[in-house]
């Protein structure tokens, strides 16, 4: 699977298209924590599919230079399996981690349920997210135990993909295969609302089982698209729905007792900055999709659509999947941006 590049790498990208200017000088207290981590090294675990000499790592160890000028001094890792460096992370085995936010709910679940199902629209309302918790006044919801996420970078729509075009309405896909991330739950919930199949599967392998007709659905961004070749899936009669079912992002999570003070905070604000980069990258390469695999749904169908993921985020908020504190700030920042949304007067969520 050496052409599973669309998503972490993307992290790397955007924070090493700046790195001119990617640590600012530090000031006087900076500097004095900072001298905290003279003579120390911290471990950086980097998920590339590519391994040692992917281009993940390569920016990774870029970025290592420059923080190197400020006191900070790191070895890279590089994993080709999402699980492992999540596994060493928690285990102490690395000190810092780039993984997806749905695996990054086991280290803090309110930051891993941003990518709750329908939770967030569009990128509008994902740039307010992202500001807010960048905020220094969430710090405190950012570490959880010993793990503190310091920042969040936007990987853009998972779009449903099905291998027929027919496929076109939650009730069609009753009883259809759909691939699902075997390690979280709240899929495999929300696609037995829709009365399908969920197929266990990983990062890894979910799009070569659509490709090789295993499963019929599945929900990918517009950055697997190319590399992972998921038009062999849609073949002649595939579809891809123009309706975002989640809105992806990466996080990076570090071991904070093994870095400077304050620097979750001072990397949370950074990464905020470049967030634009990757929004970009995302609508490059959406734009980049052929017009004739997009299907538009019907508004009643969307309709329809909106409001089963809204029961689901309920009923997944109800059995622990999703942290309520997030589906909170989710809902004031839809109904910031839509304050007429029927939701936005009911108490429910």
């Amino acid at each position: 699977m050496n052409r599973l590049l669309f998503k972490l790498p993307l992290i790397a990208t955007v924070l090493a298209s700046s790195l001119a200017h990617a640590l600012p000088a530090p000031d006087n207290a900076q500097l004095a924590a900072l001298k905290t981590m003279e003579g120390k090294k911290v471990r950086i675990c980097i998920f590339d599919p590519i391994g040692a000499n992917g281009p993940a790592v390569g920016y990774a160890k870029d970025y290592m230079l420059e923080a190197k000028k400020w006191g900070v001094n790191a070895d890279i890792k590089a994993y080709t399996d999402e699980r492992v460096a999540a596994e060493d992370l928690k285990a102490g085995q690395c000190d810092a981690a780039a993984i997806t936010t749905l695996r990054a709910k086991q280290f803090n679940k309110f930051v891993g349920s941003l990518d709750a199902v329908g939770g967030i629209p569009d990128n509008a309302h994902m740039d307010m997210v992202l500001k807010t918790l960048a905020s220094p006044r969430m710090a405190p919801l950012m570490r959880n135990g010993q793990f503190e996420v310091v920042g969040n970078i936007p990987l853009g729509a998972a779009f449903v993909m099905v291998n027929d075009r027919a496929i076109n309405s939650i009730e069609k896909a009753a009883g259809k295969k759909v691939a699902v991330m075997e390690w979280d739950k709240s899929q495999a919930k929300m696609v037995q609302r829709m009365g399908a199949q969920p197929v266990a599967s990983d990062v890894i392998n979910f799009v070569g089982k659509f490709n090789n007709g295993q499963v019929d659905i599945i929900a990918a961004p517009a950055l697997a698209f190319k590399p992972l070749e998921i038009y062999r899936g849609l073949g002649e009669k595939g579809a891809i729905y123009r309706f975002p079912l989640v809105m992806l992002s990466a996080a990076l999570i570090i071991r904070h007792d093994r870095f400077p003070p304050d620097v979750g905070q001072k990397l949370r604000e950074f990464v905020y900055t470049q967030i634009d980069k990757a929004y970009a990258f995302v609508e490059k390469e959406e734009k980049g999709i052929p017009e004739k695999y997009w299907l538009d749904i019907p508004a009643h169908e969307k309709v329809k659509y909106v409001e089963m993921m809204r029961q689901a985020r309920i009923q997944m908020t109800a059995e622990g999947d999703y942290d309520p504190r997030m589906m909170s700030l989710l809902k004031r920042v839809r109904c910031a941006k839509s304050p007429g949304a029927a939701e936005c007067s009911l108490k429910d969520e």
